[in-house]
């Protein structure tokens, strides 16, 4: 009976949808439906929103609050500039960037989600980069941790560093193939910071004081998402009506990464499904990071949609990439056909498979981001 409720509720939600074309009404409609669900279950609220703030401040908070602060002050004592100078050609210019976005990319793949879209952004206030750069760095400079990746989910959830070395290759990787397949419609200008450098020095203590306060509100920003949408994912664990426990966890990782990897890992399943799932979880990021990115980016009206769109291809390449190299190196003779085992491949004819594959891939997705007009 509960089943054909939620379905009468959702039926209503594209229904108002369809008819009225209203965000505002649909957002409303949702949110009182949260309001109701906390009414009706308050301690699971409670002990939800506890959850999430104790995960904040115990795993979070520790290492993000410090290094968004070192971070501020890099940018505020020109480090923008000395990074463009010192790393700019090798890792921007392949990717088509401006040399200055060489700090965010850096950023990115040390911090990760969701610091690289801040300080893309914050680039782009500063007038180093303009706004179409703005928006494609938004969606390259786009990681999860490497320490999340190795520590919680390759040693931690499935017992094998080795495992999370192949997804940290596969992330970085399938965020390199995005790079070089998104139109760029200014390859040939410069940042401005490139025209013209100017930078004024500022007091120490001004300095650190800005970037505390920066770091602070950006932190606590942060820690706001984890809380709501652990409370989201709660709700959704207890209310999910889906018999398949991979697909529920799956799901669960589509709105929230880490509990959605972490579910997965504990599932039943062989560890070639598991492979598959995390590196597309982990390259997708989920609803929250997705929210994270866009309480950053909305200033500047940087399309959610592309940006989502991009990440959901991100994570089927990274599915692919981790899972080639698993077979060439962990499975080396076998491959996954229809969630089985089948018997095909050498290890050498394994490797000529995936380097085929390395060559066509590129041109697949460059004509699916043409056919769907990611411009």
């Amino acid at each position: 009976m509960e089943y054909f409720f939620y379905l009468i509720i959702l039926s209503i939600i594209l229904l108002v949808f369809f008819l009225f074309k209203n965000k505002s009404l649909i957002i409303t409609i949702i949110s009182s439906l949260l309001i109701i669900q906390i009414i009706v279950a308050p301690k699971l609220c409670i002990d939800s929103a506890v959850s999430g703030a104790l995960l904040f401040f115990y795993k979070v908070f520790p290492s993000l609050f410090p290094f968004l602060v070192i971070s501020n002050i890099i940018l505020a004592y020109d480090g923008v500039y000395i990074y463009s100078k010192i790393f700019g050609k090798l890792l921007c210019k392949p990717l088509g960037l401006p040399v200055e976005c060489s700090f965010v990319l850096i950023i990115s793949m040390l911090c990760g989600y969701p610091l690289g879209a801040k300080y893309s952004c914050d680039l782009y206030e500063r007038k180093i980069i303009d706004k179409v750069t703005c928006e494609r760095l938004v969606n390259i400079a786009s990681n999860p941790s490497p320490l999340f990746i190795l520590g919680s989910v390759g040693t931690s959830m499935l017992n094998s560093t080795l495992i999370g070395y192949i997804l940290l290759f596969s992330c970085y990787a399938s965020c390199i193939i995005i790079g070089l397949l998104l139109p760029n419609k200014n390859r040939t200008k410069k940042g401005s910071a490139s025209a013209k450098h100017d930078f004024v020095a500022i007091n120490i203590g001004s300095a650190l004081k800005n970037s505390v306060e920066n770091a602070l509100n950006t932190s606590l920003s942060i820690g706001g998402f984890v809380i709501i949408f652990s409370v989201v994912i709660t709700f959704v664990k207890n209310r999910l009506f889906i018999n398949s426990e991979i697909i529920e966890n799956s799901f669960i990782g589509l709105i929230e990464m880490t509990n959605g990897c972490n579910l997965v890992s504990s599932t039943n399943c062989g560890l070639y499904i598991k492979i598959i799932i995390i590196s597309f979880i982990l390259s997708f990021s989920g609803l929250s990071i997705i929210a994270q990115v866009y309480s950053f980016t909305y200033k500047h009206n940087v399309s959610m949609i592309k940006y989502t769109a991009i990440k959901a291809i991100q994570g089927i390449i990274c599915s692919f990439i981790s899972i080639t190299i698993y077979n060439i190196f962990l499975s080396s003779s076998s491959v996954f056909v229809s969630n089985i085992y089948i018997q095909m491949f050498s290890f050498s004819e394994s490797i000529y498979f995936a380097l085929i594959l390395m060559f066509i891939l590129p041109f697949i997705l460059y004509k699916l981001f043409s056919l769907f007009k990611f411009s």
